[in-house]
């Protein structure tokens, strides 16, 4: 029996801590992942995180089973009755478009899915103009920035163009429905801050140095009321100017009369907050901040919802998005969305099962090639399940980071484990060649030309890495962190138990 060393259980330390970090559940069923808020399932009381049981009393169990019922009951002119049994209760929908939800399969892991994988939502964007290149990397990189602050992961921004030379801006975002994706990219959110017809400040690194964000005495949700239809609730947050957005104010506050109120002493004039030309918000601008050059301006807005924490929950989304368009800005260019989609998750199942049936054709061929090249069922069986741990050491580490798993990532996972047999090969015939050396001396020798390759991979995923727009970041990634766990772990891991064996 073989005596197992401190490598290998280092191997066995890690895979267990990557088994924790990917944290597998046997629940199964579909959950709803988000639900459009201009819509009728919203306003009956379904919401995103819901367990789906059944629709009009017939079980749901796949993805397949809530679309074939809703396509044997729509389209259809008239208002039909739509019973949908979630975990927390029936609703009952009346209405004649198919309701605008987006399903998933409940998640077995803490492992984050892709576009490709788990769906989401694609927008096709045109702006109003051509554009030349340095325009675009502009129109790109602003895109980008916004969605990156407002918390969306997994961005894919890139330009794309039709046969006619037509150039346009594909935006794809993993988990999101085409809803959000519309509420932040449609509008090019331009924010104006003006007291009378003289702008104070705008959005963007110009007038404004800093947006206070997760600190709550800075920026917190104030009071919530009840309301004819709910609750309403209002949020305040600070917004640190620029001197020269701060001097504004002052020369044009200057100029303005105080009034006597109830409340207070007001300037005449109230500082009126727009987005996209359209009002907002108007707040009083108190006495003691006439001519006065000050850096900090608090902003206020509201929200509201049929609970007090749906309210709390939307007023926190209106906060959030607004206090994202004051960082990164307006959109250099008014953009026209021409196609606007979601992406089917079923696709990302049918992706999976030819991935899988794949690997499993590849596995048996391995096997063979390995088993007729070395004769030795020990030795091939030790190459197999190092593959398989390095693979799965690599899908613990992006749980642990939550890196979303897409074509690319996948691909890179598979590029790294090519990369590990190939290692692996190499030690094996370093062991047995050269004789007159040491066993030790021999591995040593094989890892020497290991690290060697390693480095020249790393630098070669490097560029990969940056480029594209991060269409190629996720292989880049993924193929490094593979690599990377072989040349740390599984490769001297292999190299001790090959020892063990030919000893």
């Amino acid at each position: 029996m073989l005596k197992i060393g401190f490598r290998t259980w280092i191997l066995i330390i890690v895979l267990f801590l990557s088994l924790l970090s990917i944290s597998p559940s046997f629940e199964k069923g579909i959950v709803i992942k988000s639900v459009d808020q201009n819509s009728t399932a919203f306003n009956e009381g379904i919401r995103a995180g819901m367990k789906l049981k059944s629709v009009n009393d017939q079980e749901i169990q796949e993805i397949s089973d809530y679309a074939n019922i809703i396509n044997q009951v729509f389209p259809t002119q008239n208002k039909t009755k739509l019973m949908i049994t979630t975990d927390q209760g029936e609703f009952m929908l009346y209405t004649n478009e198919t309701p605008k939800i987006t399903l998933a399969i409940a998640p077995r892991t803490k492992l984050k899915t892709g576009l490709d994988l788990s769906g989401g939502a694609r927008a096709l964007v045109k702006p109003e103009k051509d554009l030349s290149l340095s325009e675009m990397n502009d129109l790109i990189s602003v895109t980008s920035n916004r969605l990156n602050v407002f918390g969306i992961s997994d961005v894919t921004v890139r330009q794309v163009s039709d046969l006619s030379g037509n150039n346009f801006m594909l935006i794809e975002v993993a988990g999101a429905t085409p809803s959000d994706l519309k509420e932040l990219v449609a509008k090019q959110g331009k924010f104006e801050a003006k007291i009378g017809n003289d702008t104070v400040f705008i959005g963007g690194e110009r007038d404004i140095t800093d947006v206070c964000r997760a600190n709550a005495e800075c920026s917190r949700i104030e009071a919530c009321y009840p309301s004819e239809d709910g609750y309403f609730c209002r949020f305040s947050f600070v917004v640190y100017l620029s001197e020269e957005a701060a001097q504004r104010h002052a020369d044009i506050t200057s100029k303005l009369e105080v009034n006597v109120t109830e409340s207070g002493r007001y300037l005449e004039k109230q500082l009126d907050l727009f987005l996209d030309d359209n009002l907002v918000d108007s707040l009083y601008i108190s006495e003691n901040l006439k001519g006065q050059v000050t850096t900090q301006i608090q902003v206020q807005g509201s929200g509201s919802g049929k609970t007090r924490d749906e309210a709390i929950s939307n007023t926190k989304d209106n906060m959030h998005k607004l206090q994202t368009l004051l960082i990164t800005g307006s959109l250099p260019f008014k953009l026209e969305i021409v196609k606007l989609d979601s992406i089917s998750p079923l696709l990302g199942k049918e992706f999976t099962r030819n991935l899988i049936l794949l690997a499993a054709i590849v596995f048996a061929i391995i096997s063979g090639i390995l088993f007729i090249k070395y004769r030795k069922i020990k030795i091939t069986l030790s190459v197999i399940l190092t593959m398989f741990s390095e693979a799965f050491i690599t899908l613990g580490i992006a749980a642990l980071i939550r890196w979303n798993l897409d074509a690319p990532s996948i691909a890179g996972i598979i590029a790294g484990m090519g990369t590990g047999v190939n290692d692996q090969i190499v030690i094996i015939d370093e062991s047995v060649s050269n004789q007159q050396l040491s066993m030790g001396e021999r591995i040593k020798r094989a890892l020497f030309i290991i690290l060697g390759a390693f480095f020249t991979t790393v630098v070669a995923m490097l560029p990969l890495f940056w480029a594209g727009a991060g269409l190629l970041r996720g292989f880049a990634l993924t193929t490094i962190l593979s690599i990377t766990t072989g040349i740390l772990i599984t490769r001297p891991a292999f190299a001790e138990i090959l020892r063990k064996i030919q000893e």
